[in-house]
């Protein structure tokens, strides 16, 4: 049930990005339709948690040195450069997110981010924290 609702959180994350930031947006699977809009979203939310899980951490762990140098700055290049790659894999199927350029990356990751982890918070009372065993 977190699963989904951390889905859809980043899914009106991901909306509200595209909303404020002019360089990301989310080219719908049929456009005009409400219900292929909110699905691609969410699909598109889906890919970048893939790839945020999986090779994310990957680099987070590899680059671990270059977060210690920079003081953490480096989260904001290799998270821009995920959803480049988020980007290329939704475009390899037609439809999903499109970012214009590095700099609209990196961008859209950061302003991604900062309303993910506001929505996070504001809706931590119904999602509840890990129970420890």
């Amino acid at each position: 049930m977190r699963l989904l609702l951390r889905l859809l959180i980043n899914s009106v994350a991901l909306w509200v990005t595209t909303l404020l930031v002019a360089g990301v947006h989310v080219v719908a699977y049929e456009p005009g339709g409400t219900l292929e809009t909110v699905l691609t979203f969410i699909l598109v939310a889906a890919i970048f948690g893939i790839v945020n899980g999986v090779i994310g951490n990957l680099i987070r762990i590899v680059a671990f040195p270059l977060y210690i140098l920079t003081l953490g700055l480096i989260a904001l290049i290799v998270n821009g450069l995920l959803l480049l790659l988020v980007s290329w894999i939704s475009s390899l199927i037609g439809f999903g997110l499109v970012v214009d350029s590095f700099f609209w990356g990196v961008i859209g990751a950061l302003v991604l981010g900062l309303i993910s982890w506001l929505f996070g918070i504001l809706l931590r009372p119904i999602i509840g924290t890990p129970k420890s065993r």
